[in-house]
């Protein structure tokens, strides 16, 4: 597992010991920033289910300003901490390890905001749409924020979640990925 373009590019990024995380592929990952613009001029990334860290990593190479890590698993927050301290990016990430709903209110009493939201939860985990909408409802998305879901292909995902729609669904496989943004999108 690597970072793949930006100023961290080729860069390679530890892995969680054990079976608790299912890093996505350099593959998924190239083809979800191909989608939703290769690179960035500035803004704030939320990688919730962070993992290894590699989605906000990989933003934050690619010209996202700072990154806000959220993961349960202590395993995982300890090498979101590695991965990050490896890439030098240290002064741009906040790490936290909490679940992902008390890491969204917590969040929002910080008065954060952000441009990019990375969702990657277990796969039996049916949390996207409510995640969603706790982050509209707690103001944490700028007005052109998108949202990028991973899940399993047999789950079926709104194409609406309140403002949010959703402008885009692929297929790698047994894995799926829904952008959302927010207006008017037609999947």
């Amino acid at each position: 597992m690597r970072v793949i373009a930006g100023e961290l590019k080729g860069k390679r990024l530890a892995a969680v010991p054990g079976q608790t995380t299912r890093p996505t592929t350099d593959k998924v990952k190239e083809s979800m920033f191909n989608i939703i613009g290769p690179y960035f001029a500035g803004g704030a990334v939320l990688d919730l289910f962070a993992g290894t860290g590699a989605l906000g990593i990989e933003a934050l190479s690619r010209g996202m300003d700072r990154a806000v890590f959220v993961d349960h698993d202590a395993k995982a927050i300890q090498v979101v901490r590695k991965n990050v301290e490896l890439c030098g990016v240290t002064d741009r990430a906040q790490i936290y390890r909490n679940d992902a709903r008390r890491a969204i209110a917590a969040l929002a009493k910080r008065g954060q905001r952000f441009d990019l939201v990375f969702m990657d939860p277990p796969y039996q985990m049916d949390v996207i749409p409510q995640l969603a909408r706790s982050l509209l409802e707690q103001h944490l998305l700028q007005d052109s924020a998108v949202i990028v879901a991973e899940h399993g292909k047999d789950r079926q995902l709104p194409d609406r979640i309140e403002s949010l729609g959703r402008w885009k669904f692929v297929t790698y496989g047994d894995i799926a990925v829904s952008f959302y943004k927010k207006g008017t999108f037609s999947a």
